[in-house]
């Protein structure tokens, strides 16, 4: 029998955040992780083939291939609305009047 480790899928909107805690088999790639966690039942908009993800604020590049530890916080990122050098650069031009 495979042992059990303890994992924690974590998505985020602006109006709802959801963690959810369970239990899978040591070896278990990110991916797999955050499929068998249900969280797209909570929020329809992921689509696993093509969100990021990452542990502990850290982008994993290969999810399917990463493996788990017991305690793993996988998190799934919204994608961005705006690139964040823009946006800086909007705050910028709003600050000094141009």
């Amino acid at each position: 029998m495979s042992k059990k480790i303890h994992i924690e899928v974590a998505y985020a909107r602006p109006d709802l955040q959801k963690i959810i805690a369970l239990e899978v088999p040591e070896g278990t790639s990110v991916f797999d992780g955050a499929c068998q966690s249900g969280i797209e039942n909570v929020f329809p908009e992921i689509d696993f083939e093509t969100v990021d993800m990452g542990l502990f604020g850290k982008v994993v590049k290969a999810p399917k291939t990463e493996t788990l530890r017991d305690g793993d916080r996988i998190e799934i990122y919204r994608p961005l609305i705006i690139d964040p050098k823009q946006a800086r650069l909007n705050r910028a031009a709003k600050k000094t009047g141009s």
